[in-house]
């Protein structure tokens, strides 16, 4: 596994639609790893292929990395998503050090395939939900910076809180 570099806004590969993958050959699995890893590096709960310059529908999530059991989304699709909404604020590994408040659904429902090609479906709600909805975007060219409701901000340690050299 080897970490791979993170696109950052105003780079043209995070504004294109990826191609959907065929079968799962042993370059995709060295990706989807490479990927994980990357993700974890970065403090990230998301990564998706584009963000490390692979136009390919392959995301990567973990909500919860203590636990380090990452959710693998081959051709990920949205099935369903509530009527309740959320609103909250929200970063992007591609964004670095900016947020910005997104209205997302509370509740998702995706189509995938895992890493052996095996389709599988999922529920995610609260922070799962606004993950897949963030990362599915990335694999259309839709940034999160589009959907924000007034202005970016930056995401700095708070004044009470002391920062030790």
């Amino acid at each position: 596994m080897a970490l791979r570099n993170i696109r950052e806004i105003g780079d043209r590969v995070l504004e294109k639609t990826c191609r959907p993958v065929a079968e799962v050959t042993p370059k995709i699995v060295d990706l989807v790893n490479d990927m994980v890893e990357t993700m974890y590096e970065a403090n990230g709960v998301g990564l998706a292929a584009p963000q490390v310059g692979i136009l390919k529908r392959i995301v990567v999530i973990d909500v919860d990395p203590v636990e380090a059991n990452p959710i693998i989304m081959i051709n990920p699709e949205i099935l369903e998503v509530s009527e309740e909404t959320q609103t909250g604020d929200e970063g992007c590994l591609s964004v670095p050090g900016k947020a910005g408040q997104v209205t997302r659904p509370m509740k998702v429902k995706a189509r995938a395939q895992d890493i052996n090609m095996e389709t599988y479906e999922i529920e995610g709600e609260g922070l799962l939900a606004r993950a897949i909805c963030h990362e599915l975007d990335h694999l259309d060219g839709i940034l999160y910076v589009t959907k924000v409701e007034g202005e970016l901000h930056g995401m700095e340690a708070p004044e009470d809180v002391e920062i030790e050299d």
